[in-house]
């Protein structure tokens, strides 16, 4: 169950791009340090109610609440300020800086946490981008940049950190890596909001799981619901 106050509430969600509607009321919550996840096939309406919670586009009507506060239709920049932090679909790296300055140009501790994501910490995190770190973005592999792209986000000390197809085109081996690395950040009490098309992993990874069909939720539960109904994997998530 949703720990109360839920930190992230979507309530009766409508966005659409021009006269073509994509979500239909979606409802889910997050509670303060829960991993859920929102699963679907493709074209079921997930990345648009990413987008719609992060000001991207703007919804027809509902709620999305940051704790008390109601941030639908306000503009991405203050929604970020509040503390969401998003690793897109495709990653979206600044492809002509540095892996350093990629990071430190979105730092900020807004909420003066004693112990912030910082540079350090970062590197501490991702190794890797310590020894890539005077490379430029479109230097990277696929696998360095998604790592660059979660490091980016963690830079803004979020709340809740959001990832959108979170290992899309990675190889295996750095496909586990980023799922290792996002159990750590469970294990610090991280919220995490994730799209992915593993189920096995989301499975293993989340606290619970919203399932998408045609912009609704048609189905949520924990992950030992979902592991036990075979059915229900096949009839939404294809597998």
């Amino acid at each position: 169950m949703v720990q109360e106050p839920a930190m992230l509430t979507v309530s009766g969600l409508a966005t659409a791009y021009g006269e073509s509607q994509v979500l239909f009321g979606m409802e889910f919550a997050i509670g303060a340090g829960e991993v859920v996840t929102l699963m679907g096939r493709n074209g079921m309406g997930k990345t648009t109610t990413v987008h719609s919670i992060m000001g991207i586009v703007a919804p027809r009507s509902g709620m999305i609440r940051l704790g008390a506060q109601d941030i639908a239709g306000l503009p991405s920049h203050r929604i970020a300020r509040l503390g969401l932090g998003l690793v897109p679909e495709g990653r979206q790296i600044f492809p002509n800086l540095t892996v350093r300055e990629n990071l430190v140009a979105a730092a900020a501790n807004r909420d003066a946490r004693p112990s912030p994501w910082t540079l350090p910490r970062v590197f501490e995190f991702f190794p890797r981008l310590a020894e890539r770190q005077t490379n430029m973005g479109n230097q990277l592999s696929g696998g360095e940049q998604q790592m660059l792209a979660i490091g980016r986000a963690l830079m803004t000390n979020p709340r809740l950190l959001i990832l959108d197809e979170a290992t899309e085109g990675l190889a295996p081996l750095i496909r586990q890596e980023i799922w290792n690395c996002l159990r750590r950040l469970k294990e610090d009490g991280q919220a995490i909001l994730v799209i992915d098309k593993n189920v096995g992993a989301l499975i293993a990874l989340a606290d619970r799981h919203y399932i998408v069909e045609k912009g609704r939720v048609v189905w949520s539960g924990t992950s030992a619901a979902l592991a036990g109904d075979e059915a229900l994997q096949h009839r939404y998530l294809g597998v």
